[in-house]
């Protein structure tokens, strides 16, 4: 996993990333916009994501459909996805705005670890070099997290997240998943893939995350909207 002597440097980034500016080198300008270009009509994604995570998760669907590596590179950043699960220290090192060159090799080098074996065409190498390039190593999560979104979508599949308090039963997630299929997101052709997920924070009610959708009916968000209103008045 990634050593103490790169956390340590992660950390001293962090800590002097208010006096350090660090501009991106020319090389990048030319290394991104082979991520960014528009889509021919056989490579877009198959659902439109938000957010500079899922801009970049895009990017790099596209590029793999252009390259004929999208199996291999959806296995690799599988891969990565995993590794965020199984070491602790991985995210606040992504996190460092300041990271140095070496620092930045040295993490590539340690990722690949887990992906060189499957990366074909080291499609994902080269998007992790741009992601260092750019100084957005810190949205590799989310970049993995919205690129396993546009392949279930690729599948046919559209990912439903209920967020509850508590378990719920089998039954009121059929009953969930029944009146989801027949939103105009999912249509008719596709199929949801459910998970429920245990947050005790909520309170109580439901946060419902469709594909690249929230909707948020928790009782802590109620009461939070109820705060708020209360302030404004008074």
């Amino acid at each position: 996993m990634f050593s103490n002597r790169a956390l340590l440097s992660a950390s001293r980034a962090t800590a002097t990333a208010s006096s350090r500016v660090v501009a991106p080198r020319a090389a990048f300008t030319s290394q991104i916009r082979n991520y960014a270009a528009p889509a021919a009509a056989d490579s877009k994604p198959p659902v439109a994501l938000y957010g500079l995570d899922g801009t970049y998760a895009s990017a790099l669907y596209t590029a793999a459909v252009k390259t004929s590596t999208l199996d291999s590179t959806a296995k690799a950043m599988q891969a990565l996805n995993e590794v965020y699960h199984k070491d602790a220290k991985l995210g606040t090192i992504m996190l460092a705005p300041t990271l140095s060159a070496e620092d930045k090799s040295s993490i590539i080098a340690e990722l690949q670890k887990h992906t060189g074996g499957v990366d074909k065409g080291d499609t994902v190498k080269n998007f992790l070099e741009a992601l260092a390039e750019n100084n957005r190593l810190g949205l590799l999560k989310g970049v993995c997290e919205k690129f396993s979104l546009l392949m279930g979508a690729s599948r046919g599949e559209v990912e439903l997240i209920v967020t509850s308090a508590t378990q719920l039963d089998g039954k009121t997630l059929q009953r969930l998943e029944t009146a989801v299929s027949k939103s105009s997101y999912v249509g008719g052709a596709k199929k949801l893939k459910v998970t429920n997920k245990v947050n005790p924070d909520i309170l109580g009610g439901l946060v419902v995350e469709i594909g690249d959708r929230t909707i948020d009916l928790s009782v802590s968000a109620k009461i939070a909207k109820m705060n708020k209103l209360l302030t404004d008045t008074l």
